[in-house]
This record gives C-alpha cells, sequence and structure tokens, in this order.
C-alpha cells in the first residue's frame, strides 16, 4: 500500500509555483507520485521517457491508462511515429512550450539525458547525416566497439560511457560528421531552459532488491494487459531498426510470435533487459542527480 506520509511530504516540498521535475528507474512509482501532485496540486504531467513518446507501443511501454489521462493531463505521451528518429533536441524544443503554458508542468519519466538537457542545457550539434550513422552501424557490426572507441578523441572518450554502445557510437558520429569531439560541442552548451534550483526536482530511489521483483511483475501485468496483442499489431512492418523498436520486450514478443521463442524465454530476457537498463538509469541518476531532493520508492509504492 502506498505511504500516504511520504505523498504527504513530498507534496509539502513543493513550492506551488515552480515547475517539478520526477526522475526515476523503470517501474519505480514515478508516474503515480506525479499523477498524484497533478491530482492535489494541478499541473500538466509532461513525458520525460524516450520511449513513451512513440504511438505504436502503449502497454509495453508503460505509458499511462487511458483512465490516468482523464485524472490529470499529460503530454507528449505516444505522439510520435514509431518510425521517426525521434531526438533529445526535439523532446527539449517541445518541452519548451511548457515552461511558459497556462499549467504548471511536472516533467516526468527515466530517461536522464532528457531531464539533464532541460536542467543543465543542450548542446546544438548538426544532426547526423543517415550515411555516417549507416556507416557506425556497420563499423559496430563487423570491427566491434573498441575499434569505434579507438576513433574518438581522448577529450570524449574521459567523459563518455565506454560501456554503452549507444553512447560510444553517438561521440562516433558526432566527429566523423562534424570533424569535432562531442566533448567540445558540450563545452558551448547554451543555458538551461530550468535549471534544477528553479524547479522541485525529486529523484526517487529504488534498490535492486526491491525493483527487481516489481519489474518481473510488470512484464506479467503488460501481457494481462494486452502487450500480445500489441505485439500482433505491430508485426505488420516490424523491423528491429524502427525507433520504437527500442522498446524492451518488443524484439521477444516478436520472436514469440514467429515461433522463435518460448513465451517464457521472452518474459525472461525482458526482464533481464529492464534490470540491466534500471542498472544504467540508477548510475546516471547518481552521477548526474545526487544534489536533487531524494525519495524512497519503497515509501512511495
Amino acid at each position: 500500500m502506498r505511504d500516504k506520509s511520504a505523498i504527504e511530504a513530498c507534496l509539502a516540498a513543493c513550492v506551488p509555483d515552480r515547475p517539478v521535475l520526477i526522475a526515476g528507474p523503470t517501474a519505480s512509482g514515478k508516474s503515480a507520485l506525479a499523477l498524484a501532485i497533478a491530482e492535489r496540486q494541478g499541473g500538466i504531467i509532461v513525458n520525460a521517457d524516450a520511449i513513451q513518446v512513440f504511438s505504436d507501443w502503449r502497454v509495453l511501454t508503460a505509458r499511462p491508462s487511458a483512465e490516468d489521462e482523464t485524472r490529470a493531463p499529460h503530454a507528449l505521451y505516444g505522439h510520435v511515429p514509431g518510425d521517426h528518429a525521434y531526438s533529445v533536441g526535439e523532446w527539449l524544443r517541445e518541452a519548451a512550450r511548457f515552461l511558459n503554458g497556462p499549467e504548471r508542468p511536472i516533467f516526468t519519466g527515466g530517461t536522464g539525458l532528457y531531464l539533464t538537457a532541460l536542467t543543465e542545457g543542450l548542446a546544438e550539434i548538426p544532426p547526423t547525416p543517415p550515411q555516417v550513422r549507416a556507416e557506425g552501424e556497420a563499423m559496430l557490426a563487423d570491427r566491434g566497439l573498441q575499434a569505434m572507441i579507438a576513433d574518438l578523441d581522448k577529450r570524449t572518450a574521459a567523459r563518455i560511457d565506454l560501456n554503452n554502445p549507444a553512447r560510444v557510437a553517438r561521440a562516433w558520429e558526432v566527429l566523423c560528421a562534424t570533424g569535432r569531439g562531442l566533448a567540445d560541442w558540450q563545452a558551448e552548451t547554451p543555458p538551461p531552459l530550468l535549471p534544477h534550483d528553479q524547479a522541485n526536482a525529486f529523484v526517487v530511489e529504488a534498490p535492486k532488491d526491491w525493483l527487481t521483483p516489481r519489474i518481473a511483475r510488470r512484464f506479467d501485468q503488460m501481457i494481462d494487459a494486452g502487450a500480445l496483442d500489441e505485439a500482433r499489431a505491430n508485426r505488420p512492418g516490424w523491423s528491429p531498426d524502427r525507433p520504437s523498436a527500442k522498446a524492451i520486450g518488443a524484439a521477444e514478443l516478436m520472436a514469440y510470435l514467429d515461433g522463435d521463442m518460448t513465451l517464457a524465454a521472452a518474459r525472461e530476457r525482458a526482464t533481464i533487459l529492464t534490470r540491466q537498463f534500471a542498472k544504467r538509469q540508477r548510475t546516471w541518476f547518481r552521477a548526474r542527480m545526487g544534489h536533487w531532493h531524494s525519495l524512497s520508492a519503497r515509501d512511495l509504492a
């Protein structure tokens, strides 16, 4: 049962005329907290999750339910076609309009890069040409991550997570496309749209031993709620290269539908991937949001 005193304490800590920021790993209860704040104090819940923006996976990405959307206004959920390569820059431009809107924004999500861009600024890096991205993908497939790391400039290599292929590929693409390292571009970052000290900034702490069983239960709940039907609807035209295919469990459910994997195996694989993702989220939040107000997921659940 949700600890009402914990939510009351959170509400009491919110300055009513300031925007709200809620970060937290997957399945940590941050969406429920955002809804409680919106219902009690008003505001519009603005999505800060890179996968929940896509229109083709609602159940599997744990987007707010239709019922929740009747309880408080929501924005930037499911508004992007699944084949569109949506970027953090696009999200930031869309999120900016809520800072001057009639309702207080409650930015909620697990994509640390989105919230960091909002509160620390985002370097204005030119878009990567498709041919450069294709070259990078081929390099990763043929020569591996270490070869790509070896091409990076030393300053960038010292700043990014070299164990994260997506981060390495992004840095490599920027260097190849612009001739300048990602770190150099980041050094010219403009001022943030919403400095964290001008907002009610919360990060939900969810320890591994508490979060792991919730992750397993949630995948089962997604199956019960229609994730397989959602997968069947997405099967025509499915490609693992679609931007929305990054939704954890999507590839596994497609493999099940194709007869290449049992449902039990799909469940196990998706659960493992989600745990790994949550670990990366916690690492990001500790490194970049240690100065935000910390909330215990145990108390909020």
